[in-house]
């Protein structure tokens, strides 16, 4: 597989800043959307994306949008904001992502609370019963759930006929550990990573990382 994917850790969230772990699906901080807004601007791979694939927590729903308002296709955006290109990027939000935690702060929330929130996005694909932390969600099963999501990235770049080969995957601190097979990295808010996709020895796929940017 020729294209690459790009693992961005959520910008600043509130919980981030009170260490209140019971909020439920904390929003983004005023920092954490101006670091969004300068992740558009300093990501310079911006013309190859084909999706953006998001864990469907406030936060990361947040930074996808923030972040890759000149990428993604314009009707995630109301269209009196001027945001979003046509013809553009689609946007995915796949449970897999979620935190590892079953703390409040890394719970989703119900479907009716995030369509409140983002009226352009269709959450219907998104399985009942995601948010409750249990068997393929719970933290015990995360390094099964890694193991899909990886899964599921190399099957969407084996499908893509597009020129723009690359996928954008914003996720969570903790979870990114796992997914990307690196125990020591640790993403700033907002920072990323790039990857390429490849199988490993057991078959099963891995990410290689090839350059980061903080």
């Amino acid at each position: 597989m020729t294209g690459r994917v790009h693992l961005v850790r959520h910008a600043e969230s509130v919980h981030n800043t009170d260490h209140d772990f019971s909020r439920p699906d904390p929003e983004l901080t005023a920092l954490g959307r101006q670091q969004s807004a300068e992740l558009g601007r300093v990501f310079p791979y911006s013309d190859r994306i084909s999706v953006i694939v998001a864990s469907p927590l406030r936060r990361t729903i947040e930074t996808a949008l923030a972040g890759f308002a000149n990428v993604l296709d314009k009707r995630y955006f109301d269209e009196s904001s001027g945001l979003g290109v046509s013809g553009g990027a689609e946007l995915a939000l796949d449970p897999g992502l979620q935190e590892r935690s079953d703390l409040p702060c890394d719970t989703g929330s119900d479907e009716q609370v995030l369509k409140s929130l983002f009226s352009n996005l269709d959450f219907s694909g998104l399985p009942a019963g995601w948010q409750r932390k249990e068997e393929l969600y719970s933290p015990d099963a995360v390094d099964e759930r890694a193991n899909r999501v990886r899964r599921y990235l190399a099957e969407r770049m084996e499908q893509n006929n597009s020129e723009r080969e690359d996928i954008v995957v914003v996720t969570h601190g903790a979870f990114m550990k796992h997914l990307s097979g690196d125990p020591d990295v640790d993403l700033p808010k907002a920072g990323w990573r790039s990857y390429t996709i490849e199988r490993g020895e057991d078959g099963n796929f891995v990410l290689v990382a090839t350059e980061g940017l903080v």
